[in-house]
């Protein structure tokens, strides 16, 4: 897959990169931040899997789990499941002994 010059843009991707800093500590950022920063990498997955190196997504996996603990930490109700996509919650839902 060849990535896209919009994909490159977005990224900040040079031909000549090697590095790439890892970013503000995640404890660091302001929540807006933290949301925006895992928005984008969470829309960045695939091509860092499909087109990146073993580094690149290496590194991009690091981030990732370093921004989702962030962000779960600060807000653990966001982890919670709505009950309609759990089995006992369909169950109850539609009326069905569990």
């Amino acid at each position: 897959m060849v990535m896209t010059r919009e994909f490159r843009r977005r990224s900040g991707y040079t031909p000549d990169m090697t590095h790439r800093p890892a970013g503000i500590p995640a404890p660091d950022l302001a929540d807006l931040d933290l949301a925006r920063e895992l928005q984008h990498l969470h829309r960045t997955r695939h091509d860092a899997f499909i087109a990146g190196s073993e580094d690149a997504f290496e590194t991009h996996t690091a981030r990732m789990l370093e921004l989702e603990r962030e962000y779960l930490r600060r807000f653990p109700q966001a982890a919670s499941p709505d009950p309609l996509r759990t089995r006992a919650g369909s169950r109850r839902a539609a009326g069905v002994a569990g």
